[in-house]
């Protein structure tokens, strides 16, 4: 089975690089794009757990090694 799980920093915290990039698109003409943030993708391929037990473990492994949970959130999902 395989999961992606997605880690963005929370609403509250700066993102000078998803700034820079909104900034260097509005210089390129791109002026409708209001906003840009920046965010990690990982995709994890688990084997010998069933998908309620992935359903459990994910989040656990989320908030304690992919995402740092004082300032980033994440999101995951399964894709087969």
């Amino acid at each position: 089975m395989k999961v992606r799980v997605l880690i963005s920093f929370k609403d509250s915290v700066l993102d000078p690089q998803g700034q820079t990039v909104k900034n260097a698109l509005h210089s390129l003409g791109y002026n409708f794009v209001k906003d840009v943030r920046q965010g990690k993708v990982f995709e994890l391929e688990l084997e010998g757990i069933s998908e309620e037990e992935a359903k459990k473990i994910i989040p656990e492994i989320s908030d304690k090694v992919l995402a740092n949970p004082i300032i980033e959130k994440f999101t995951w999902e399964i894709l087969q």
